[in-house]
């Protein structure tokens, strides 16, 4: 099926309110990212379960957001881009009222999963805020939504932590209920529905195979540490994992209407953005699991700060509103230079984020600036990525492989997270009967954050020259729905 124009709201619609309601959509789910981590120590005894089984919390989030990304976008391109928005707010509603009544561990994780499946909305809108948008106005839109899925991170901490400190650990998601049911209206009532839907089957073969596939091997990453790295477990879950991803991908290329049309997501522009995005995913994911721990770690150690929950995250939070700030610096880069060069920018600022993190240790306010380092690079760079990609798909393609995208972020991160956990672990202190890691482990971690976003920079140098924006190779703008 050929490729549709991209649409373009009609007078009688607000770009600037449809974008923000965009933002406030995937903001909130991107929030679920880090909604548990202040409880995550206490949800043993909340759950009556042991740690390993409470880890989950955040696991069944991360996978169920890993594997729905790239679903919800095929979904989004078949449906109807604006249906498909207004169920993954739903799933959001539904998810946090189920995990606020839950006092058992199964319920819970249900609806961390839910929760998890709404981070679909994220793709889906980035993909959208493209096509509505005034041709002038495109890059800076895609920016500040895709700015979003860091800012959901790193401002869900401090906001999570005051609201388990002042009332209890359900109203967290009592809180995430209301605004999920905010979202649901704002999406319903501002986002203009277009004529963007491309009618085709439901590939549930291809569904299934992902979802195996990709829950075995991101399982096995992230458990890695708890299981042993040698264990028969981890090893058996990864390659199993693999070998159900390899089965899934010949499907995928021996059938029409799949879940994820491969022959484009080998294309070289969007495979190498895609592996860009693994690495950047990778370097913004370090910085929220090492910095936090350093800023908590007792002052008795003489390298921790001595922070408490609330405190670390306060001092994470500006982080976010850097990355929001840095939006708009992305768009202008976006025109003038093209995402290509704006990606690799954007890595290597990270980049620089982690080499001053190495020589600021010795205060909060330190890894602040550090942090604010990094954040701005990330609010550069994440904005490009979906830029690459929907110059270099056709329309009816979009949501879909803006979807792998974001879950070729979400590996990226299950992976740092792994391997930041294995560093931590790996050079060890025993303070008051406890094993903490010790300082080297944390600057290696800065090494290797450092490394991974310099790696991802010169994967951008490899993406081929752009074709102009489609939004001037494309005028026909797409019916608006009434």
């Amino acid at each position: 099926m050929p490729p549709s124009s991209p649409a373009v709201a009609p007078a009688r619609f607000s770009p600037n309110l449809v974008i923000a309601a965009l933002c406030l959509g995937s903001l909130s789910g991107a929030l679920m990212q880090s909604l548990v981590i202040p409880i995550q120590g206490e949800l043993p005894k909340l759950l009556d379960t042991d740690a390993g089984n409470a880890s989950w919390a955040v696991t069944a989030t991360l996978l169920a957001a890993a594997i729905t990304m790239p679903v919800t976008g095929r979904l989004a391109d078949m449906f109807g881009k604006k249906k498909v928005l207004v169920a993954s707010a739903a799933l959001l509603v539904v998810g946090s009222v189920v995990a606020a009544l839950s006092s058992g561990l199964a319920p819970f994780l249900v609806g961390r999963a839910l929760q998890g499946m709404a981070m679909g909305y994220i793709p889906v809108a980035i993909s959208l805020v493209r096509e509505i948008a005034p041709v002038e106005k495109r890059a800076g839109a895609v920016a500040v939504v895709s700015a979003t899925m860091g800012v959901g991170g790193a401002v869900g901490l401090p906001l999570s932590a005051w609201i388990a400190d002042d009332f209890s650990w359900h109203g967290l998601f009592w809180f995430s209920a209301v605004l999920a049911l905010l979202v649901v209206v704002t999406t319903a009532v501002i986002v203009p529905a277009v004529h963007d839907a491309h009618p085709s089957h439901i590939d549930v073969p291809g569904v299934i195979g992902l979802a195996v596939g990709l829950c075995a091997v991101l399982i096995g990453i992230s458990k890695g540490s708890d299981w042993g790295w040698g264990s028969g477990r981890t090893a058996g879950s990864i390659a199993g994992g693999l070998v159900v991803l390899l089965v899934w991908g010949w499907y995928q290329l021996r059938h029409d209407e799949t879940i994820v049309d491969l022959r484009t997501t080998v294309r070289r522009p969007v495979l190498f953005t895609n592996i860009a995005a693994l690495l950047i995913g990778f370097g913004m994911m370090a910085q929220m699991i090492v910095v936090p721990q350093l800023l908590e770690m007792p002052e008795a150690t003489g390298y921790g700060l001595g922070q408490s929950i609330l405190a670390a995250g306060l001092w994470m939070a500006p982080g976010g509103l850097m990355m929001m700030l840095f939006a708009p610096v992305s768009s202008h880069l976006i025109n003038t230079i093209g995402a290509k060069f704006t990606l690799a920018i954007g890595a290597v600022v990270i980049s620089a984020g982690y080499v001053i993190a190495l020589g600021l240790m010795s205060a909060p306010w330190q890894l602040m600036v550090a942090t604010l380092v990094a954040s701005a690079g990330v609010g550069i760079g994440y904005a490009a990525m979906p830029t690459l990609i929907l110059d270099n798909v056709p329309e009816h393609e979009a949501g879909a492989s803006v979807g792998v995208n974001g879950l070729m972020r979400s590996v990226g991160t299950t992976i740092a997270g792994a391997v930041m956990a294995a560093i931590l672990t790996s050079r060890t202190i025993s303070l008051g009967g406890h094993v903490i890691p010790d300082q080297s482990a944390f600057q290696i971690c800065f090494l290797v954050g450092a490394g991974a976003t310099l790696v991802g920079a010169l994967v951008c140098l490899l993406i081929p020259r752009q074709r102009p924006p489609r939004a001037e190779r494309e005028q026909e703008p797409l019916a608006v729905t009434a």
